[in-house]
């Protein structure tokens, strides 16, 4: 390898991203902070996990997981205009017998001029399940009287559903959900179904397939793979996912599909790592919720921390496409990076 490329490569890596550098600008330095910096302090220190965000009426929201207090969460919910600032609007917090101990990890959808809120109990162990809620103003949540609306069955799973993602297919909402083996070592994607015309109430769903969908195989994947977010490219669906476990750390991969059932990774590399000692997100890029706005730029939004989670931040880089491949365009410096191959 010449020594170009050599350096090329290196540049690449101390950037935070595995990939290959196609400007001639100088790099950010390693502890620069992106233009999108959020985190909820409400309670202390810097905290906002599992990002999910939606555009409703004008503006956007984010939907995030929020501790506040010692193991238990709440979910926030802020606004913005511009995809970068945002302001706190408002938290869903617990309500029910079943999510006494904390809700967390919130994936979103508008259908019908409502917001649909899908989201897990925390705190139960193989009893953690998925939820639903319906808003009329993003804000403002009515429970599925029944919730919580699904779990795994089969022996390939301990019976738990956490970070729940849905996307509409054909005429169908396909609902994607980590679980764990029955020793609760390994997590691992799954995906279940209801129909689009019905409520989403827990007898419409219909779990797909007797196994996972995906589950950790790569050296950075660790014993887990979760966080499933996605969105749809010409006949593809693509799904980004977190490898590996918090702080070990995680980093971000993609697969895709041409029926939403089988998944193919699109590289045996990391899409998004962690960043470089002294960065912003050194301890990892985790969690990713892509969305897609209706000028059809899509953008990857995640968690970081330097700290090994003592405090949490979330951040967006733009996803751009060559020839079916996604790569990120970091918003700071406007540099583009290709996943390798």
């Amino acid at each position: 390898m010449s020594k170009k490329i050599i350096a090329v490569v290196v540049l690449a890596f101390l950037t935070g991203c595995a990939g290959m550098e196609h400007s001639s600008k100088p790099a950010a330095a390693p502890n620069a902070l992106p233009r999108m910096y959020f985190a909820d302090e409400s309670y202390g220190a810097p905290f906002a996990k599992d990002p999910e965000v939606i555009r409703f009426r004008g503006a956007y929201y984010l939907y995030y997981s929020l501790k506040y207090e010692k193991g238990k969460f709440i979910i926030g919910i802020a606004r913005s205009t511009n995809l970068n600032i945002w302001e706190k609007m408002g938290e869903i917090r617990p309500e029910t017998a079943y999510e006494k101990k904390g809700i967390a990890a919130p994936g979103a959808i508008v259908l019908d001029g409502c917001v649909h809120l899908f989201y897990q109990t925390y705190g139960n162990g193989p009893k953690d399940a998925i939820c639903h809620a319906v808003s009329k103003d993003a804000v403002h949540f009515t429970r599925d009287d029944t919730n919580p609306i699904f779990s795994p069955t089969g022996a390939w799973n301990c019976g738990r559903a956490i970070d729940a993602a849905v996307f509409p297919y054909q005429d169908r909402l396909l609902l994607f959900f980590a679980t764990r083996d029955p020793s609760m070592t390994t997590q691992m994607l799954g995906m279940a179904s209801a129909p689009l015309a019905s409520q989403f109430h827990r007898e419409d769903w219909t779990q797909c397939g007797e196994g996972p969908i995906l589950k950790p195989e790569l050296p950075w994947e660790g014993q887990c793979i979760e966080a499933p977010t996605l969105c749809r490219r010409k006949d593809r669906l693509y799904l980004f996912y977190a490898g590996n476990y918090n702080n070990a750390p995680q980093q971000i991969g993609v697969a895709a599909s041409e029926d939403g059932i089988v998944w193919k990774r699109v590289s045996n590399l990391p899409l998004l790592p962690n960043g470089p000692a002294g960065s912003w997100n050194a301890s990892e890029s985790g969690h990713p919720g892509v969305f897609v706005d209706r000028n059809g730029s899509h953008h990857l939004f995640f968690q970081g921390n330097n700290d090994h989670g003592k405090t949490w931040h979330l951040s967006r880089m733009e996803i751009r496409w060559e020839k079916g491949i996604p790569y990120l365009m970091r918003p700071e410096d406007g540099y583009e990076f290709h996943p390798q191959r």
